[in-house]
């Protein structure tokens, strides 16, 4: 990929290519021990860094919604987020890289059994703030109480605190979440697909996100993002379909 001094240039204006990484979504990115991150977020910013031939710095924030006000407001040049109507307001995404599924949990002695059961005015439901799912849900809830936890991995245990009847967020935390504490059960099926892409500030243009875009079809084509999940241990993630 031939990148121009311009394009460059507009890019990362500091000179330095800033990542916004959200370790809030631990199936895309953590952070070991020693503090350092890893994940299929991390290796693709280090790739896209690698192919431009520049210098990467990765800064790392703990909730989606934090990331995505990072990038709309400039203070970094790319992340990774869940696509999303309102964050479009201000961020040009790529086509989805991953796919992940979204999903209730409940305790074990609820009389909910099935995802259409949740919108009811007696039910409150709690969500990680800013996350895709928040934003999903915000939408579509017409009958239940959101309550908003400040961060995804956090929102089991404001669940079990605040005795809420329902736990919404990404399947495999919610998994993790369950077999941690007990007692506890996720609904079947998912409530919403969340479609996870790169994305750049809305003011950088649409030159500069098409060159955002091809680079993520090509870690799709490549089989990038598929060795990034397994390498990772991710399961029940799914690389997303080419785009049209």
């Amino acid at each position: 990929m031939s990148v121009s001094d311009t394009l460059t240039a507009t890019l990362m204006p500091t000179g330095k290519l800033r990542a916004a990484v959200n370790v809030g979504n631990p199936i895309l990115a953590n952070l070991d021990a020693a503090g350092a991150s890893y994940g299929v977020s991390v290796d693709l910013a280090c790739g896209f860094a690698q192919r431009l031939g520049v210098e990467l710095e990765l800064v790392m924030f703990d909730a989606a919604g934090k990331s995505v006000e990072a990038v709309t407001q400039q203070q970094v040049d790319f992340g990774f987020f869940a696509i999303d109507p309102v964050r479009g307001a201000g961020i040009l995404f790529t086509a989805p890289y991953v796919l992940i599924e979204g999903a209730y949990l409940v305790h074990e002695n609820s009389p909910l059994t099935a995802n259409h059961e949740v919108d009811r005015e007696a039910h409150r439901v709690v969500v990680g703030e800013g996350s895709a799912y928040e934003l999903f849900l915000t939408r579509e809830l017409k009958h239940a109480t959101i309550l908003r936890s400040l961060t995804s991995p956090a929102v089991v245990d404001n669940f079990i605190t605040q005795s809420a009847d329902v736990a919404a967020g990404v399947r495999q935390q919610l998994e993790a979440d369950a077999k941690r504490l007990g007692g506890l059960r996720l609904l079947p099926k998912h409530f919403m697909v969340i479609e996870q892409a790169m994305g750049i500030p809305k003011v950088r243009g649409e030159v500069v996100a098409e060159c955002l875009r091809r680079y993520v079809e090509d870690m799709k084509a490549s089989g990038f993002v598929a060795d990034a999940l397994d390498r990772h241990g991710i399961e029940g993630a799914v690389v997303a379909s080419a785009s049209a």
